[in-house]
């Protein structure tokens, strides 16, 4: 019985400490969340477009410049973004004398911005290439054939059937880089796994917790979970290119 009454005690004790820690864990990694989510967002607006420049840079009949570009994609994709990211945060400082990135968190979002876009670019580009590459080439000398221009047949005959062949793969790459944005907090960027790791060393007032560095884990499975369920509804949009 009195093994019973100190467990009970004991429990409620934990339970209370949980509940006077969490209003200031949950608003530490809704702040961390959001710069995750910054991240990704901005990632996502440059990498798109510029991905597709590179894809064409990689089709281009012109030698060098194809050569170039297939350089560059090789190296990107053949090194870890966290080096790729730490060389392009401290290098140019090293070189130039003092940061080009400016001091502070936003001198380190600029940074990581940056590096996810070039980074994530050359991943798209060779989606894209894919893309573009498995449309049959007679539907392109069809077009010709009718008097199309060849930007007329990409956007009008290419582009639309392209888009519904790297969803798949488009939407792998994306909810891969969710993840990959805490890649950023080895720059000391704050985002949510950062916030979490903030409670386990004991620079939010509170030290040793353990629980709020696992719990970012829900941050990643309810986004990615949103992401998941909003590809599928696009897929199934464009099932009516089969």
């Amino acid at each position: 019985m009195e093994l019973f009454q100190y467990l009970f005690q004991d429990f409620i004790q934990r339970l209370l400490y949980f509940l006077q820690q969490f209003p200031t864990v949950s608003s530490a990694l809704n702040e961390g969340f959001l710069q995750t989510l910054k991240l990704f967002a901005v990632t996502l607006l440059g990498a798109l477009p510029l991905g597709l420049v590179i894809s064409f840079g990689s089709m281009s009949r012109v030698s060098p410049l194809r050569g170039l570009t297939k350089a560059v994609i090789w190296v990107i994709r053949g090194t870890p973004l966290m080096l790729q990211l730490i060389i392009l945060y401290y290098v140019p400082g090293q070189i130039l004398g003092r940061s080009p990135w400016g001091s502070g968190e936003g001198g380190r979002f600029l940074a990581s911005a940056i590096a996810f876009i070039i980074n994530y670019a050359c991943y798209f580009s060779e989606i894209y290439r894919g893309g573009i590459q498995s449309i049959p080439i007679g539907q392109q000398e069809a077009g010709l054939v009718l008097g199309m221009t060849r930007r007329q047949i990409f956007f009008k005959v290419t582009l639309l059937q392209m888009i519904k062949r790297i969803v798949p793969p488009m939407s792998n790459e994306i909810i891969t880089l969710v993840k990959d944005t805490s890649i950023a907090r080895i720059i000391a960027l704050q985002e949510v796994i950062w916030s979490g790791y903030a409670f386990l060393k004991g620079s939010r007032g509170y030290s040793g917790l353990v629980w709020p560095l696992f719990f970012t884990g829900v941050y990643y499975l309810v986004f990615n979970g949103i992401l998941t369920l909003l590809f599928g509804w696009i897929e199934r949009k464009l099932d009516y290119f089969k």
